[in-house]
């Protein structure tokens, strides 16, 4: 698997019944704390390789540093925090390679382990797949909250939490009951995200907005004016693909939110729902149903449909 799917991770088999997994992800600060950045960037980057039902096994740092503006201090924070996410999922760092950057900027190429049996993807959905997501969304909208210290310490608090979790136990939940559609929620927003699944699975997609699980605070401060950039440009980049006759702006707004670390989206057959959810709960990750994969509708154009109810 490479570009052709816009899945989240490269996959070369390498023999018979495994691959490797291989992805890059590295960003600039979203938090004020350097430990809580450096934990958020190895996280992240993580989670490309649960998303595709891979096990991480070595991780390579990536960073940018202004040398003469932040204090080396600062860097040792950053990188305590991606080493001791990185140690809690058994992945190895072996090396890295950090350059001299007016903008700081962390993270980390990951390589991982999957047996090809249990290989999830953006393309394998079918008509009548239960979806859910794993982690509430919102981290866009609070981080640039809390760049403009608009937000209070418990909702950045419980969004730092959430952008810290690892998706492993998620990931192992879906293999354990035999997933094959999944991917991770993340820049694109559940919108743009959703959107890439539609696509390469020739299907659409219904969301029921009441049922998505929001972190605090996140509705009045989108509301209030605190929404990044990239949100924006993501509804662009799917409004053409969506109805939603009974969606807010801010719903959709809420719905394109660009993520960082954001959850598992997960496409199950109706007859392993149940499974799936129990599965959650036996290794203590959470999950929500929030609509469909349905018949693919062309009469949003030949993408396919996202409808918002």
């Amino acid at each position: 698997m490479g570009f052709a799917g816009s899945d989240d991770a490269g996959v070369y088999r390498i023999n018979e019944a495994t691959a490797l997994v291989q992805t890059v992800d590295f960003f600039t600060p979203i938090v004020d704390d350097p430990f809580a950045w450096g934990q958020i960037a190895a996280a992240n980057a993580l989670s490309d390789v649960y998303a595709m039902g891979g096990d991480p096994l070595t991780a390579l740092q990536l960073v940018g540093w202004p040398r003469s503006d932040i204090p080396m201090e600062i860097l040792s924070l950053v990188i305590e925090g991606g080493a001791s996410v990185m140690a809690q999922a058994g992945c190895t760092i072996v090396g890295g390679h950090s350059i001299d950057d007016k903008e700081p900027k962390y993270g980390f190429a990951v390589t991982g382990l999957i047996p090809i049996s249990d290989v999830m993807t953006n393309a394998a959905g079918t008509p009548g797949q239960q979806l859910f997501i794993t982690k509430p969304l919102g981290t866009g909208i609070i981080s640039t909250a809390i760049k403009h210290d608009r937000v209070d310490a418990s909702t950045a608090t419980a969004a730092i939490k959430t952008m810290t979790d690892l998706n492993d136990r998620a990931a192992a939940a879906a293999r354990r009951v035999g997933v094959r559609t999944a991917t991770d929620v993340t820049g694109f927003g559940l919108l743009g995200h959703l959107a890439e699944v539609v696509r390469a699975s020739s299907v659409s997609a219904r969301l029921e907005m009441s049922l998505v699980p929001l972190l605090p605070d996140v509705r009045q401060l989108a509301e209030a004016g605190m929404v990044p950039g990239g949100s924006e440009r993501n509804l662009e980049s799917v409004r053409s693909m969506v109805s939603a006759e009974t969606a807010s702006p801010i719903d959709l707004t809420i719905l394109a939110d660009a993520q960082t670390s954001g959850g598992l989206l997960v496409a199950v057959d109706p007859d392993l729902a149940g499974a799936f959810l129990q599965a959650l709960k036996d290794v203590n990750a959470t999950g929500w149903r929030i609509g469909e994969l349905t018949t693919r509708d062309f009469s949003h154009g030949p993408s396919g449909e996202i409808r918002i109810e």
